[in-house]
């Protein structure tokens, strides 16, 4: 009885552990939240986005572009699991006006360790640093307080989805960042 007991435990840990992987989160990914979303708010496209040269510049200056603005840092599995696939998109997309943004929300990494983790992941797109009170606009717009989340902004402005984690989330993400750039 206490073999079984001990062999079950141990399943359930590694189990725990495992979903712990897969989603740096307080939630588990679910669908996307696409659907009726109003513009994406003011405070959050007007907000103060830090480039790693210093420079700053906020997501309305990008109007026009589809704007595609991945939540995440460098110690989150799922983020650096999606990394390949942003780039990819970034490659196939920008062309026809996509934009990738990469958030970072950890305010203990610094410019100089954003910059090494993307040389590391050939990062092909922007990595930006942003104030905690910006990841807690990210958060009132998806109600999930979890990394990676990826947001798709179309070309004016209207939010088109959100998307928690690397999994079915991130193949739809790419599905509709696809149509949307037309």
């Amino acid at each position: 009885m206490r073999v079984l007991f001990s062999k079950s435990f141990l399943v359930l840990a590694l189990t725990g552990i495992f979903l712990l992987q897969i989603s740096c989160g307080q939630k588990t990914k679910g669908e996307p939240l696409t659907g009726d979303y109003p513009p994406a708010p003011t405070g959050l496209m007007t907000a103060s986005l830090t480039k790693l040269d210093g420079t700053s510049f906020k997501l309305n200056d990008l109007k026009g572009k589809v704007l595609v603005v991945n939540v995440w840092a460098t110690w989150c599995g799922p983020c650096r699991m999606e990394i390949p696939e942003l780039v990819e998109l970034q490659d196939e997309l920008k062309d026809k006006g996509l934009e990738v943004i990469g958030l970072n929300v950890d305010d203990s990494e610094d410019a100089d360790m954003i910059k090494a983790f993307g040389k590391e992941m050939n990062v092909n797109y922007e990595l930006v640093r942003g104030a905690p009170v910006l990841f807690n606009e990210f958060l009132r717009i998806s109600r999930r307080n979890a990394i990676p989340q990826t947001f798709l902004i179309d070309r004016e402005g209207r939010l088109l989805g959100v998307f928690l984690g690397a999994g079915s989330d991130l193949k739809k993400l790419v599905e509709n960042t696809r149509r949307a750039v037309g």
